[in-house]
C-alpha cells in the first residue's frame, strides 16, 4: 500500500513539474553542496558584519580552496514585509545586495533562509502566500541558495491531512513545488534545499519537486550520540541519491567542541561516504589545527565530491562495528570501518564481504598513508567512536596518492 501511495505521488508531481524544475535538478549541485551556515554557532545572533567576516575566514583558512563554496545565512535576517509584499531585511542587514556582491567577490556564493509557513522557526516572516515575490527578491539580491524550513507550515499540513499520510505527502509536495516554480521563474540558478526533517519520506519525492537536497533527519546536536543516531540511520537510503539530488542528515558540527577528534572524524567520514552536503557550522575565527585537519582533509572531501554521484551504504554490522562502502567514479571503492562501541576494538575485515576478491591497493585517508597492496583479511584497530577510512583500488599502479 505504501509503495502504491508513493508511486501515485510521483505521478502527481511529475504531471505538474515545470520544465524549469527539470532543468534545475539536472544542472545544479551535481556534487553535494559544500559551505558554511551560521546557525550552529551563532543561532539567530547574526549580522552583515558576521557574514562578511565568515566569507573572509573561509578564504584565509583555505576552506574556499578546499571546495566550501556557500556562505549561508540562516534564520534571523528577516525584518518586516512591506506594503508591497516584499520582505525587507532587518537593520542588521542594511544592504543584502551589497553583501552578496562582497561574498561573490571572494569567489563564494550566498545562501539565505525562509519557510513555506507564515513564520520561520524563530518567529520571523515566512514566505507563505508570497512565494513569487520572495523568490524575485532573492534573485535580485544575488542569492545562490535557499534553505526552505517547514516549521510553521507543519500545523497547516496536519490540519489539512487529518492524519492521512497520502494527503500529507501530497500537500507537502505541492507547497515545495510552489517555491521551486517561483525560483525557476526568476531565471537565476538557486540551489534548493528542503529542511523538513525527513517528514513524509522526503527522499522519495524530493527530486520530483525540483529539490537539490532534502533533510532526512531531525536537527543535529554537537554530541556523539545524536550525530551517530542521525548518521547511521541513513542506511538503506543510497538509492535515492544521484547528481543534483542529495540526502541531507543536517549540518556538520566539526569544531564546535562537543566531540573529540575520533568522533568528528567519524562525523566527516560518514557524511562523505553517504554523499551528504558538507555544511560546516563552527566558529571560523577560532578554528584550530585539529578542526582544519578534519574539515580540510582533501582526500576525504574527494570521497564526498566524487563525480559518479552514487552514495555509499552499510554493507554489514558485527556488534558495534559497522562497515560502509561507496563506489567511486574511477572504479575505486571507499570503505569506512566504524566502531560505535565504547572501547577500542581490533577489526578483521573480510574483503569478500565487501565484494573484493583479489588483493587491492589501499590508502588510509586520515593517516594520509599508503598501505600498499592488502588482501583478506585486512586487520586494523578502530578507536572508540572512531573510524578507519580507506580508499581501495584494483588498478595496477604501485601506490594510491593524494
Amino acid at each position: 500500500m505504501q509503495v502504491r501511495i508513493i508511486q501515485s505521488l510521483f505521478l502527481i508531481a511529475f504531471a505538474t513539474l515545470t520544465a524549469e524544475a527539470q532543468v534545475n535538478s539536472q544542472t545544479l549541485a551535481l556534487t553535494p553542496p559544500m559551505g558554511w551556515n551560521d546557525y550552529n554557532h551563532y543561532n539567530m545572533d547574526i549580522s552583515d558584519a558576521k557574514i562578511r567576516s565568515a566569507a573572509d575566514w573561509m578564504v584565509s583558512s583555505g576552506m574556499r580552496d578546499a571546495g566550501y563554496a556557500y556562505v549561508n545565512i540562516d534564520d534571523g535576517w528577516e525584518g518586516e514585509r512591506g506594503v508591497d509584499g516584499i520582505p525587507h531585511p532587518n537593520n542588521r542587514f542594511p544592504d543584502m545586495k551589497a553583501l552578496a556582491d562582497y561574498v561573490h567577490a571572494k569567489g563564494l556564493r550566498l545562501g539565505i533562509y525562509s519557510s513555506p509557513g507564515p513564520e520561520t522557526c524563530g518567529g520571523m516572516v515566512g514566505s507563505y502566500g508570497h512565494e513569487a515575490q520572495d523568490a524575485r527578491m532573492f534573485a535580485q539580491r544575488g542569492i545562490d541558495y535557499l534553505k526552505y524550513d517547514l516549521c510553521s507550515y507543519i500545523p497547516i499540513l496536519k490540519a489539512y491531512s487529518k492524519g492521512d499520510p497520502a494527503k500529507s505527502r501530497e500537500r507537502e509536495m505541492e507547497v515545495h513545488l510552489k517555491m521551486e516554480n517561483a525560483l525557476r521563474a526568476t531565471g537565476r540558478p538557486i540551489v534548493y534545499s528542503l529542511c523538513q526533517y525527513g517528514r513524509d519520506m522526503s527522499w522519495a519525492w524530493g527530486p520530483a519537486v525540483g529539490a537539490n537536497m532534502w533533510r532526512t533527519t531531525a536537527d543535529i546536536k554537537d554530541n556523539y550520540d545524536r550525530m551517530s543516531v542521525l548518521g547511521f540511520s541513513q542506511a538503506g537510503l543510497s538509492r535515492y541519491v544521484s547528481p543534483g539530488h542529495w540526502n541531507d542528515p543536517d549540518m556538520l558540527e566539526v569544531g564546535n567542541g562537543g566531540m573529540n577528534r575520533d568522533e568528528y572524524q567519524t562525523h566527516m567520514s560518514l557524511w562523505s561516504l553517504i554523499a551528504a552536503p558538507l555544511t560546516a557550522g563552527n566558529d571560523l575565527t577560532t578554528m584550530n589545527d585539529e578542526t582544519k585537519s578534519i574539515l580540510l582533509n582533501r582526500e576525504v572531501i574527494a570521497i564526498d565530491q566524487d563525480v559518479l554521484g552514487r552514495a555509499g551504504d552499510r554493507v554489514y554490522a558485527d556488534g558495534p562495528i559497522e562497515v560502509w562502502t561507496r563506489p567511486l567514479a574511477n572504479g575505486d571503492m571507499a570503505v569506512g570501518i566504524f566502531n560505535r562501541g565504547d572501547y577500542q576494538s581490533p577489526v578483521e575485515l573480510d574483503m569478500a564481504r565487501i565484494g573484493i576478491q583479489h588483493p587491492v591497493l589501499a590508502r588510509d585517508l586520515w593517516a594520509h598513508k599508503s598501505l600498499g597492496r592488502v588482501s583478506t583479511p585486512f586487520n586494523s584497530v578502530v578507536p572508540k567512536h572512531g573510524v578507519v577510512l580507506l580508499r581501495l583500488s584494483q588498478r595496477d599502479d604501485d601506490r594510491i596518492s593524494e
